[in-house]
């Protein structure tokens, strides 16, 4: 005479109450279905336990898209904010030297970047301007170039199109356009700036030590954003 074991009243009770309790638990599930094909003996194909394996490698694959959707959105809320901040602190300033100071100071750090280089360039002689005004006291902040250096700087001298952004990877030869910082940069966000008609460009450079701050794959929409404001607060102290 033969006899089933008997699952607890107590718990097939429950079980009978709360079937979700099972259906919810992937692993209770599987020791079901494992069970299932063990009675079924080896010869036979169980084609809802092949099917529910597939839903089952479905469903974690949609799961991971979406913890990686929701974790590139709170990136991208983070960064707009991060640069919101960025330019509340950027146009605070009143006095054009107190701005670049501060584009240096308080704007660089909300921004994390280790160097920022407002690049400009006029067709006058620039050991002349740079003794001007006082400029050679932003020297740090500021550099005066001859027409055509920002193209030629983005660019790297290749035939590329010129975009508002580029985002790039710095080897060890960084360039001297970061200063003294420059040995140790590893990566760069060049905004090309438009001054209005009449007016030659510029170019804002950011620069960072952590080579994976600033990557071509990267989305530039928040940092044109940026020069974008950047290029109208310009606008006010250039008028």
């Amino acid at each position: 005479m033969s006899s089933t074991a008997k699952i607890a009243d107590e718990l097939r009770a429950r079980i009978i109450r709360e079937p979700d309790v099972i259906l919810d638990d992937p692993d209770l599930m599987r020791a079901l279905v494992a069970a299932n094909e063990g009675a079924m003996g080896g010869n036979i194909v169980d084609l809802r336990g092949i099917a529910m394996e597939r839903l089952e490698a479905r469903l974690d694959r949609l799961e991971d898209t979406h913890r990686t959707v929701i974790a590139a959105a709170y990136e991208n809320l983070a960064g707009t904010n991060q640069v919101h901040r960025a330019i509340l602190k950027m146009l605070d300033p009143v006095k054009f030297e107190d701005f670049l100071h501060n584009l240096d100071g308080e704007v660089a750090e909300t921004l994390r970047v280790d160097s920022i280089k407002l690049v400009l360039e006029t067709a006058q002689d620039n050991d002349q301007d740079a003794g001007q005004g006082g400029l050679d006291r932003l020297s740090h902040i500021l550099s005066v170039v001859e027409p055509g250096f920002v193209d030629g700087y983005i660019t790297q001298g290749r035939n590329l199109p010129i975009r508002q952004v580029t985002l790039r990877q710095l080897g060890t030869n960084a360039s001297s356009i970061h200063g003294d910082t420059g040995d140790w940069i590893r990566s760069e966000a060049c905004l090309k700036l438009d001054f209005g008609q009449g007016r030659l460009p510029g170019m804002l450079v950011m620069g960072a030590e952590d080579p994976h701050q600033f990557k071509p794959n990267q989305g530039t929409d928040l940092l044109a954003f940026f020069g974008g404001i950047f290029e109208r607060a310009m606008r006010r102290w250039l008028a």
